[in-house]
């Protein structure tokens, strides 16, 4: 059975308050892969690039992850949350009715490294309280296999749990972090959402080398046979459509144009975190 669907690279972008990163999903050539939003990798060791971050703006209706590679960003929100995440840990934000935040860089210099990734809610759940929780590195399993260690960020592997449970939406996400020549394998997955990212090095898949900066759309019922020469990085994610309407106005993700106007007319009014 064919493995790769589609082939595509991101798109350079600026967001925040001038951040520079490549837009993997959610651009022209790759739109939603429900339930994934978006996929943001920024990397650069320039502190000009990531210096501004991202100062506070609202978010409504989806849930956001953020996961570092290198660097320190702190998050503080309007519902009183404030962390620090450090390299190879997480942060992930149920922004559902409502919530304002930012995420400032807390270094002046050196590599800042890591993606947001943002996640679909059913429309049943858009509407939820907000929550919020941090995930120091050591909190994330890690799988040690020949030649390379696989991270569970969500999801399980080998009975070793991912710290990030979403309940309205189940999904998977590894990082797979090749240190010498080494071969992994995965079988077929019962979500039909299938993504793979490489972020460093080359790795090829079945028999399709991918080089750094490619994302590929994988079929659910193909198995995979994963191949590095050398040390590289690939991210892996899974998870099952909800396959609601998709309404997006910025930072807001809604179901309906009517609830996207109702978002903003909340925010303007200072109720975007109230169901009243």
């Amino acid at each position: 059975m064919k493995a790769i669907l589609t082939r595509h690279r991101g798109m350079p972008a600026q967001d925040g308050a001038g951040v520079k990163l490549t837009r993997i999903i959610n651009q022209p050539s790759l739109r939603y892969q429900d339930p994934f939003l978006m996929l943001d990798e920024f990397r650069s060791d320039d502190p000009n690039d990531y210096i501004a971050g991202f100062p506070p703006h609202p978010h409504r209706g989806f849930v956001t992850l953020t996961y570092m590679l290198a660097g320190r960003m702190e998050h503080k929100d309007s519902v009183g949350n404030t962390g620090v995440v450090e390299s190879g840990g997480a942060q992930w934000m149920k922004a559902a009715r409502g919530i304002i935040h930012a995420e400032m860089p807390k270094q002046e210099e050196g590599l800042m490294w890591g993606f947001q990734l943002w996640l679909n809610l059913p429309a049943k759940d858009k509407m939820s309280p907000a929550e919020w929780a941090d995930y120091p590195a050591d909190k994330i399993p890690e799988v040690a296999l020949d030649g390379l260690t696989l991270r569970v960020v969500a999801g399980s592997y080998q009975g070793q749990q991912g710290p990030i449970q979403q309940q309205e939406q189940q999904f998977e996400m590894y990082d797979l972090r090749f240190s010498e020549a080494a071969a992994w394998q995965q079988g077929k997955v019962s979500q039909q959402t299938r993504l793979a990212y490489v972020y460093q090095g080359e790795v090829e898949l079945n028999d399709s080398l991918l080089q750094r900066g490619e994302l590929v759309r994988l079929a659910p019922a193909a198995e995979l046979t994963l191949r590095s020469k050398g040390e590289a990085g690939m991210l892996l994610l899974a998870a099952e459509p909800i396959g609601e309407p998709i309404a997006q106005y910025g930072p807001f993700v809604m179901n309906t144009q009517a609830e996207i106007e109702q978002a903003i007319n909340d925010y303007q009014r200072g109720r975007l975190t109230t169901t009243t």
